[in-house]
């Protein structure tokens, strides 16, 4: 097993690995704690108590955060027509038809999210091999199979993220940047904690959210109290 560099622990060593640490004291420990020279992304990473092997306790969905993740998102959208129109005037980066289905056939990738709307999904379809294990398919779960474009473009612009439970009951999600100030962190983190609490299955049982830890880009985790990341709220 690889051992981690002088860097790394010498910032693990700031954290206490036994204590709860509540929202605003994780958002600031992890600042001192991040220390890459770039500007490292903040992800939120949760244990559930739940089974995704059944689908009444798979947990799916979508926030938008109202400070966005810090990243810049290329938007395809698959449609025709005046959805077409209405998908550029929202700002997406690509839209088309089959052209674009014939480029993507092509080997090109160029883009972080796909949104179609109902009638082009016959052909993008065909695209499930390529598009499905990079996670870039196109899916009404997600909000991404849609006839309001414009309104599925804009959300993605301005920051929406989306979760899944994996096989073994984790979620990981980002919420910004190490250079976003406190306050925005902890908005984003309230506005996803709220979603991922809405999203409860009805199989679940038990103690729904188990674990919950904040990390930085190449950063040590820091726990928080399951109870105060569910209880904090956006200002």
């Amino acid at each position: 097993m690889p051992k981690h560099g002088k860097k790394y622990r010498a910032a693990q060593a700031q954290v206490e690995s036994t204590r709860l640490y509540n929202p605003t004291e994780a958002v600031d420990l992890l600042k001192k704690v991040s220390y890459t020279k770039f500007d490292g992304t903040v992800e939120l990473h949760m244990r559930l108590g739940v089974d995704p092997r059944h689908a009444d306790q798979i947990v799916r969905g979508t926030a938008v955060l109202p400070h966005g993740t810090g990243r810049v998102v290329r938007v395809l959208v698959f449609a025709q027509g005046d959805k077409a129109r209405e998908a550029e005037e929202a700002g997406a980066d690509y839209v088309g038809a089959q052209d674009m289905i014939a480029r993507i056939e092509g080997g090109w990738l160029d883009f972080d999210v796909a949104v179609a709307t109902p009638d082009m999904m016959g052909q993008v379809g065909r695209l499930g091999r390529t598009l499905g294990p990079r996670g870039l398919m196109p899916n009404p779960k997600s909000g991404t199979v849609t006839m309001d474009v414009a309104r599925a473009v804009q959300d993605i612009k301005a920051g929406r993220v989306e979760f899944r439970v994996d096989r073994t009951s984790l979620i990981h999600v980002p919420i910004g940047k190490v250079s976003f100030d406190d306050q925005k962190l902890l908005d984003n983190l309230a506005t996803l904690m709220e979603a991922i609490v809405a999203a409860k299955p009805s199989g679940a049982k038990g103690a729904y959210i188990r674990g919950v830890h904040l990390a930085a880009t190449m950063s040590p985790g820091i726990r928080l109290d399951p109870a105060a990341a569910q209880t904090i709220r956006s200002a």
